[in-house]
């Protein structure tokens, strides 16, 4: 199986940023895409961000484009989420994931990962 472990959350003011990381042990090397997905209280969980295995593809909603960068280091089994320019409403707890498929090169759908780590609270106050 694999592990995935997210850390960088904390509380920040509205305009600052955090830089989130999620590292991923066990069997890595069954892993292909990887996304980021956030739930805030009373909502569902919903996507974020995602990036292919080889970087070359990523894909964002709407609401974080142009402000939130997803990356990884495959040498590091570590995908990173720098969030810049924070809005109160980026509040959640914010999950990483992977997933093994080998068809797909990104998705944005939860339903395509397999493996998915604990969270993080992120908290962005005004």
């Amino acid at each position: 199986q694999v592990q995935l472990v997210e850390s960088g959350g904390g509380l920040v003011q509205a305009g600052n940023s955090l830089r989130l990381s999620c590292t991923t042990s066990g069997r890595t090397l069954i892993t292909n895409y990887m996304g980021w997905f956030r739930q805030a209280p009373g909502k569902e969980r919903e996507f974020v961000a995602a990036i292919s295995r080889k970087a070359d593809n990523t894909l964002y909603t709407d609401a974080v484009k142009g402000r939130f960068t997803i990356s990884r280091d495959n040498a590091k089994n570590t995908v990173y989420l720098e969030m810049d320019s924070l809005k109160t409403e980026d509040t959640a707890v914010y999950h990483c994931a992977a997933g093994r498929h080998s068809v797909v090169v990104v998705t944005l759908n939860e339903d395509d990962y397999d493996f998915w780590g604990q969270g993080t609270q992120v908290t962005v106050s005004s």
